[in-house]
């Protein structure tokens, strides 16, 4: 391979951005059943690369030479419901916005169980703005939040137990996806390893 050649892919592998889709109500009993390897392919003929999967829940990272947030997820939902005859809600995120969720979480230093921590995704400010309706059934010691590009839920007695993570996950945040902070940082370390 010529030096130019070699050039024009590094070039191109700078032009692409690293981003994470979250898929919504994936793998939680028996409908909408998704393999991750059939996620990978399926992103990876869209003409993304460097696609990693996180868990068995829908969390994805990966690069992509152009396109917003939204127009991506609206392209992973489309690809999703066309090739494996399921819809699927997505939430695409680019890697500078999920360091400033990291960033703005204001309980991650007193939250000692990451799996009691709760973050929601949502697909615009809108939204975000909407999961306000959880605030009236959060109960002390519980903590909730919303920032500017995500809310946070510390469900300090437990997720089962909470009637502010009930609405988080049911009707008030029907439009968002939500993942404990263990799997968020999971997440950003999974960017991070394909260069985000």
């Amino acid at each position: 391979m010529t030096a130019s050649a070699l050039s024009n892919i590094n070039d191109a592998s700078s032009d692409m951005t690293t981003h994470i889709a979250l898929l919504r109500g994936i793998n939680v009993g028996k409908a909408k059943r998704i393999a991750m390897a059939d996620l990978r392919a399926l992103l990876e003929a869209l003409g993304y690369t460097d696609v990693a999967t996180l868990l068995n829940s829908g969390n994805v990272a990966f690069k992509a030479g152009k396109g917003t947030s939204a127009t991506l997820a609206t392209d992973i939902s489309k690809a999703i419901a066309d090739r494996l005859s399921i819809e699927v809600p997505v939430i695409v995120k680019s890697a500078k916005d999920l360091a400033v969720i990291m960033a703005d979480n204001p309980f991650a230093d007193s939250a000692t169980d990451p799996s009691r921590l709760l973050v929601a995704f949502t697909p615009d400010a809108a939204t975000l703005a909407n999961l306000d309706a959880i605030a009236p059934h959060v109960v002390a010691p519980e903590k909730f939040l919303v920032g500017t590009r995500a809310a946070y839920l510390h469900c300090a007695s437990g997720i089962l137990e909470s009637k502010a993570a009930e609405a988080m996950l049911g009707k008030a945040g029907k439009a968002a996806t939500t993942r404990n902070w263990g799997t968020v940082q999971k997440l950003q370390a999974l960017v991070k390893k394909i260069g985000g």
